[in-house]
C-alpha cells in the first residue's frame, strides 16, 4: 500500500480509537467534514499544513499519518534504499508541485520530520499561502527555491538556508523550469 493510501487509513484509525466524531474533528482543526472524510477515504492527500492541524487535533505527531514499523534506535536512511520509501504525492491543487519522501518514517518518537522534498515549478496564479504550528527548516540541494513568508520573498540558491515559524503564511516554489530539491525539516509541538 503506498503512502497515500496509509494517511487516509491511520487518520481513520486514530479518530475511531479516541472516539472523536466527524464534527468534533472538524471543529478543532477547523477543516470541513468533507474534507476529512475526503483525506480518510484517499480521495485527497492533504498538504502539510492540514495534515499537521489533524495531528494536533487527534493529539499525535504528524509523523504518526506516515509511520511504517517503529524503530526505537536510530534509523539510516541510505541513498538507494530511501528513493522510493515514505513518499507522499498531494492531490491539491496547491501542492501538487512538490513531492515529500519521509526520512525518518521508522523512528518512534520522533519531534521532528525531515523530509526531501522534489518542487516543479508552478504558476504565480497558482500559489496559495498556508499556515500550521510549528516550526520549519529548509536547506537548498539543488536548484533555486523562492519562498514566500508573509508579506515578504526570499530566493535561496543551492547550499542557502532559511528556518522560519511556520504560523506565518507561506509557501515554496522553485525559480525556474528545472525545479529544485530540498531537505526540509519541520517541528510540530503535539
Amino acid at each position: 500500500m503506498g503512502k497515500n493510501k496509509i494517511i487516509g487509513k491511520r487518520v481513520k484509525a486514530i479518530r475511531e480509537e479516541k472516539n472523536i466524531s466527524y464534527e468534533e474533528l472538524c471543529e478543532k482543526c477547523k477543516l470541513t467534514e468533507q474534507q476529512i472524510k475526503q483525506i480518510e477515504e484517499n480521495t485527497e492527500i492533504p498538504s502539510l499544513a492540514p495534515l499537521i492541524k489533524i495531528a494536533r487535533a487527534l493529539g499525535v505527531r504528524v509523523g504518526t499519518f506516515l509511520d511504517e514499523s517503529e524503530q526505537n534506535g536510530p534509523v539510516v536512511c541510505r541513498k538507494g534504499d530511501c528513493d522510493n520509501d515514505g513518499v507522499i504525492r498531494y492531490n491539491p491543487e496547491s501542492c501538487k508541485h512538490m513531492t515529500y519522501r519521509s526520512l525518518s518514517n521508522n523512528k518512534s518518537g520522533r519531534h521532528m520530520e525531515p523530509f526531501l522534498i522534489s518542487l516543479e515549478p508552478m504558476q504565480d496564479a497558482d500559489i496559495v499561502l498556508s499556515s500550521h504550528e510549528g516550526e520549519e527548516f529548509i536547506l537548498v540541494l539543488e536548484g533555486c527555491v523562492r519562498i514566500t513568508y508573509g508579506d515578504e520573498t526570499y530566493s535561496l540558491n543551492q547550499g542557502d538556508s532559511i528556518y522560519y515559524d511556520a504560523v506565518v503564511p507561506h509557501i515554496m516554489n522553485a525559480c525556474n523550469e528545472h525545479g529544485a530539491k530540498l531537505l526540509a525539516v519541520l517541528y510540530t509541538p503535539v
